[in-house]
């Protein structure tokens, strides 16, 4: 079973889930291809996918899993005290292509006057980079001991997650056990 999704996602979010699965289902073999691509399931090349955005591809069953979280945060031993409107802060954000995010623009008004310090479309390399204390960022919600959440009287936009998968599929047991159980386990 192929399964597509963001990194963080499949990082931080999907093992539990998947072990789960597996726990339950000892012949499937989950193989996760973790990055912002965008598969397309009617082609078939995976087959469901996690998504930020929902599917437009036609014959695609789709629903919304969950809204995913977010917090700010800084490395655990960094100390917190920025001057008024950001000025001397340091921000890991999203990249130039993912500057529109609702987090990333969330992030630069809270601090217009910070400076971006690090960019990466990938939250996993974001979190690393926070966690050696090159600056804050915003990152899903888990309980992560490198860091420290910040606590600024407010908290960034979350973002939905969207499930999918192609229709001719549904009918297939070993299939649906990943969407229900994201359900179970996930879900609102």
């Amino acid at each position: 079973m192929r399964i597509s999704s963001a990194d963080w996602f499949a990082s931080y979010v999907l093992p539990p889930v998947l072990t789960e699965l597996t726990r339950r289902h000892p012949l499937l073999v989950p193989e996760v291809i973790a990055g912002h691509r965008l598969f397309d399931l009617a082609r078939r090349d995976a087959d469901i996918a996690f998504r930020i955005v929902p599917f437009t591809e036609p014959d695609i069953v789709q629903r919304r899993l969950m809204t995913m979280t977010y917090g700010l945060y800084a490395g655990a031993y960094l100390p917190f005290a920025p001057l008024p409107d950001g000025q001397g802060l340091g921000l890991i954000t999203m990249n130039t292509a993912q500057a529109h995010y609702p987090d990333v623009v969330w992030l630069q008004e809270l601090f217009p006057r910070a400076r971006v310090v690090f960019t990466s479309s990938s939250r996993t390399v974001q979190a690393q980079m926070c966690a050696v204390a090159l600056g804050i960022a915003v990152l899903p919600r888990a309980k992560l001991t490198q860091f420290q959440l910040l606590d600024i009287g407010g908290q960034p936009p979350g973002r939905n997650i969207w499930i999918g998968y192609h229709h001719d599929m549904r009918q297939m047991d070993r299939l649906r056990a990943l969407p229900d159980l994201s359900g179970d386990m996930l879900g609102p």
